[in-house]
């Protein structure tokens, strides 16, 4: 005989299977008027002889209801967990005692709520509150969300950079040593994290290009179009004899001593050593002279333009402003960019929207490789946390588009990372134009509002909780709503980020004025300044009222390396042969 449910129930129990069960909610003449309503999405507890199983509600119907019952409808949920009965019960995933047919049903009383939510550990941050409850305060598991990688979805509009922001800080807050690398592509977190951040742009940054590897540099050099095969074999061979040349000439007291050869030193044209573009230019003209059909030589005059027009274009001044001098500035770089010594900035964000569109793809693969590598030499001695926002433009799902290296330095970072302290944090509005295989390495999501179905597929072949049913609300999700799931916290919860500070916001985010009032003042004399302040970031000047500009390496300046001899071009050729390229039409 089936066990009458307890008095005040909201139902009870009348099927199981596996991790799912169905409920009988009672009719309405049988419950107090005060009671809550079941509702899709909300917690219920299903009471047995030892626990109080937590369950969420999925789905709520009435079709096929037998007349002769005494009930409403019926509801399907999904069992999540289990709070040992008694005063001190804990919470804990996962069921060990399953339900019997006929066992009471209630929503879970506030105690009970709080009791799922509690901090297990020293190390909890408060993110926002239940939207079942809002006096329930919803905590992430720092070391899991970290330590796993985690990721934010969300269309445009939703409170997704809000969200990172207040992430973030949270994050530093608890952790204030932890090192932070966020990549700002629209140049929107400058001002979210005070004195606690660098921010650096293409005015205050020094990335010598001889960091880039082989494919960066020909990326860099073709302006993302497919490198000339005949000019990458010539690449290929050269840039390593002219890396070995200046070592050379770093390891030589006098100029006139003999030297082994260049081509023994055993260089590849991916290690990071220090070289001169004037001593790759010369080996080039070298090489080029000794070629006796004219036809051959255009392959190298090709190259060869290709390089100068690229070191002389403003633009990449972050790059090859000192290609000729020398110098291993690699250490100070290093520092730079991740924040070693900290100096109570422990994190760094680079502004992207100021790099020319045809680099940045090269810029971010340089960027992340370096942060894998650094933590690889250096065995996770100093952990690091990548933030990537618009993560779908450097790691897309179609192989055909963006830049390969760039997807294989974000899929390394997300594979590997962890063993090396590099933890990943993706940000991206378009979850199913991002790469499934790194996305599957985030194991704590915060989706907000997605539309598209293919976002909200992807979505759920990435959830792996019992309670993927709750990603059918995605579609309706209100702003800074979001559902949390993953090792991070403590259940697949529904939740609402709390209040960001205004000092907080992020650019895109923070109140901007739309009355016409707002516009008054705006005459010719601020369009120039607009324009003085456009050109000033294509010309070697400092662009005017740059509220993030500094000079050198920021808050430390380059050393000043000796100059070493430069190799000498071919006497049969005019080193000036190509200015006539460079003069303006007439």
């Amino acid at each position: 005989m089936l066990t009458s449910p307890q008095a005040g129930s909201l139902g009870r129990v009348i099927s199981v299977r596996g991790s799912q069960a169905r409920i009988g909610i009672l009719a309405t003449n049988q419950i107090s008027n005060s009671a809550p309503r079941a509702t899709v999405g909300q917690f219920f507890g299903i009471r047995t002889a030892t626990t109080t199983i937590v369950a969420i509600i999925t789905e709520v119907t009435r079709e096929n209801l037998p007349a002769t019952d005494n009930y409403i409808a019926v509801a399907s949920v999904d069992l999540l967990g289990e709070i040992a009965n008694g005063p001190t019960g804990r919470f804990q995933r996962g069921v060990t005692s399953y339900p019997t047919i006929g066992d009471a049903v209630d929503v879970l009383t506030n105690p009970q709520l709080r009791t799922v939510y509690a901090p297990s550990k020293a190390e909890q941050i408060s993110i926002g509150t239940l939207q079942q409850d809002p006096s329930v305060i919803a905590h992430v598991d720092i070391e899991e969300m970290l330590s796993k990688h985690f990721a934010i979805l969300g269309s445009t509009g939703v409170g997704k950079s809000s969200g990172v922001s207040l992430l973030l800080n949270e994050i530093l807050r608890v952790r204030p040593n932890l090192r932070v690398f966020l990549l700002d592509v629209h140049n929107e977190y400058g001002r979210c994290f005070g004195d606690k951040a660098l921010v650096l742009n293409p005015r205050n940054i020094k990335l010598p290009f001889w960091l880039f590897n082989f494919e960066e540099f020909v990326d860099v050099i073709f302006g993302g179009r497919p490198g000339v095969p005949e000019e990458l074999e010539v690449l290929v061979e050269l840039i390593p004899v002219a890396k070995a040349t200046y070592t050379q000439y770093q390891n030589t007291d006098r100029v006139g001593l003999k030297r082994i050869d260049p081509k023994s030193v055993g260089f590849t044209p991916d290690t990071p050593v220090p070289y001169r573009l004037v001593d790759l230019i010369s080996l080039i003209d070298e090489r080029m002279g000794k070629l006796e059909n004219r036809s051959s030589r255009i392959v190298y005059h090709k190259l060869i333009a290709r390089i100068e027009a690229v070191k002389n274009d403003p633009r990449y001044a972050f790059m090859f402003e000192n290609a000729n001098v020398g110098g291993d500035t690699m250490a100070e770089v290093v520092s730079l960019l991740f924040r070693m010594p900290a100096n109570g900035r422990p994190m760094t964000i680079m502004q992207l929207a100021g790099f020319p569109a045809e680099v940045v793809d090269s810029v971010v693969s340089v960027l992340c490789r370096m942060a894998f590598d650094f933590g690889l030499w250096s065995d996770g001695a100093s952990p690091m946390l990548f933030v990537c926002e618009e993560a779908h433009r450097y790691a897309s799902a179609d192989r055909t588009i963006g830049f390969g290296p760039t997807r294989k330095a974000v899929s390394r970072i997300a594979k590997e990372g962890r063993k090396y302290g590099v933890y990943l944090g993706l940000i991206t509005q378009r979850p199913a134009e991002l790469d499934a295989t790194i996305i599957s390495q985030c194991n704590t999501l915060f989706a907000m509002r997605l539309a598209n179905d293919r976002d909200q597929a992807l979505l759920r072949s990435a959830v792996s909780d019992a309670a993927a049913n709750l990603l059918s609300f995605v579609p309706s999700l209100g702003v800074r709503e979001v559902l949390a799931f993953g090792e991070g916290v403590a259940l697949p919860t529904r939740l609402r980020f709390k209040e960001v500070p205004v000092h907080q916001l992020p650019r895109g985010e923070a109140t901007i004025a739309t009355s016409p009032s707002a516009y008054t003042g705006h005459d010719i004399n601020f369009v120039s300044s607009v324009l003085e302040r456009w050109r000033g970031a294509q010309t070697h000047r400092e662009a005017p009222n740059d509220p993030v500009f500094g000079g050198g390496f920021g808050d430390r300046p380059i050393p000043r390396t000796s100059e070493a001899p430069m190799l000498q071009p071919s006497m049969g050729l005019d080193p000036d042969r190509f200015s006539l390229l460079k003069k303006p039409l007439r």
